[in-house]
Order: structure tokens, then C-alpha cells, then sequence
């Protein structure tokens, strides 16, 4: 994550609650978090001795302890980790480092309030080198400890720029070089049929009610993913998460 920094101090204060195996070392790893303490399944000993060195008190609970304070291991898988917030860019620093990059993508997120699709597109944006996401503040998810599960580790790479107005941002981010792509399935064009320039914004809407116009006019193009809808058991259109994935994936492959 880029260097430049907030100097909101309450960035650097916000307690949270992170869950799950994987969202629970990637923060661990983060030098940039003051980890304050770990509870953790005894099974799981190993993995809080190699990280003992990064936070100021470990409980080991056996399975009836753990399960009193957190309930089944099937949500944490054992570990919870209570940490701090740390400091990140705001959009207009995040837009200024990615500048000096040749080629750059970025995600705009339409009225998509689901704390797992958020965190499943997280996870899309940290192995397909996309370093932003924005989202209208208005029913835009918290970052829960569902969300850090769901996004496996990429919370802690991947910038979520909430913005007061949507439409407004996108125009900002054109302002430094970028072409908008909108993703529309009432649409006839196909993606295969799309050059991405070097560096792209994709928009996604929510399910069912896709992008508002007010955003889609700051489009320059609106596209479709090509498939083959399944017409028998009305099936004719991917979860969000899964289109964004394929999307990161057509400009990584090309860039």
C-alpha cells in the first residue's frame, strides 16, 4: 500500500476485530498495525508462538473457552485478533502515486452493500494488481470482521475509498488519464471485443438494479461480459464478485 498517509488521527486509533486464518496473518504481517491481542484455539499453538513478537498479549482457549467467548470455530476458524486501524491515502494521494504508473486500474462499486461481495472482490483486486476500490458512502459496508474474513488478507492491500458522491469521483479520477468502463448485461457489446487502455476504471452496479444513470453517463464505454445464459433454469447473469474477478482478469491478461 502506498506510503502516502491520512493525518486523521482517528485512522490511527479505530479498534478492530479481525477473524479467519488467513485475514488474521495478513494482518499480523502488517507493520503498520499495533495489534493489542490475540485469542486463539489451542490447536492452533504453533501459529501463535510464530507471532508472539508482533502483539502485546496471546490467549491460548481450549474448545469449550474459545467457543464461550466466540461461538462455533466454523466463522473464525479459531483465531481472532483485536488490532487497530491504520493509516491509509485518501483518494486524492492514492490518484497522485498511481499516476507515476504506466498502467493502473481501479474499481467503482455502484449501490453493492454486500460485506462478502466486498470482500471477495478484495481478494480478485489483491492477486490482479488493482490497489483501489470506491464506493458511494451511502449503504456502503463497514469493514466488519466478515468482510476481513471474506477478503482472505487483501483488506490490508487493497485501498476502499468510501466517496461522498460516486459520479463526481469517477470524473476526478478521468482528470488523471483514465477510460470508464461500465458493465451493463442489457448491453450488446462484449468485453472480448474491448481494448482496455493502459489505465481503466471498471463499474459495476449492484444485482438486479446494475448502474444508476447519473454514473453510468460518466461511462465512456458500457460493456458486457460475453457468456451463454442458460435459458431453461434462468440463469443469465454472474454474482458481482465472480464478474468482477473475470473483468480484472481481461485487463490483466492484456496489460
Amino acid at each position: 500500500m502506498t506510503n502516502n498517509r491520512t493525518k486523521n488521527p482517528k485512522n490511527r486509533t479505530k479498534n478492530q476485530i479481525i477473524y479467519g486464518l488467513h485475514a488474521v496473518r495478513a494482518a499480523l504481517m502488517n507493520d503498520k498495525r499495533e495489534h493489542e491481542e490475540l485469542y486463539i484455539n489451542e490447536n492452533h499453538h504453533k501459529l501463535g508462538k510464530s507471532y508472539q513478537s508482533k502483539i502485546k498479549k496471546i490467549y491460548y482457549l481450549n474448545q469449550k473457552e474459545f467457543k464461550k467467548l466466540y461461538g462455533y470455530e466454523k466463522s473464525t476458524q479459531g483465531i481472532v485478533l483485536k488490532t487497530k486501524d491504520f493509516e491509509k491515502p485518501n483518494l486524492d494521494q492514492f490518484l497522485k502515486s498511481e499516476n507515476s504508473n504506466s498502467k493502473s486500474i481501479i474499481l467503482a462499486l455502484d449501490q453493492i452493500t454486500d460485506p462478502q461481495n466486498i470482500g471477495s472482490i478484495m481478494r480478485s483486486c489483491a492477486v490482479f494488481n488493482c490497489k483501489g476500490i470506491i464506493i458511494a458512502k451511502n449503504n456502503a459496508p463497514e469493514l466488519t470482521p466478515s468482510l476481513f474474513k471474506a477478503a482472505s488478507g487483501a483488506a490490508e492491500i487493497v485501498n476502499f475509498f468510501k466517496v461522498t458522491n460516486l459520479k463526481r469521483s469517477i470524473s476526478k479520477i478521468k482528470k488523471y488519464g483514465y477510460w470508464v468502463y461500465g458493465f451493463d448485461s442489457t448491453e450488446n457489446q462484449k468485453i472480448s471485443d474491448i481494448n482496455f487502455a493502459k489505465k481503466t476504471v471498471l463499474v459495476f452496479g449492484s444485482e438486479g438494479k446494475g448502474i444508476r444513470d447519473l454514473v453510468k453517463k460518466e461511462c465512456d464505454e458500457i460493456i458486457k461480459l460475453k457468456m451463454q445464459p442458460n435459458k431453461k433454469f434462468q440463469i443469465d447473469s454472474l454474482n458481482v464478485s465472480n464478474a468482477t474477478s473475470i473483468a480484472l482478469y481481461e485487463f490483466f491478461k492484456f496489460n
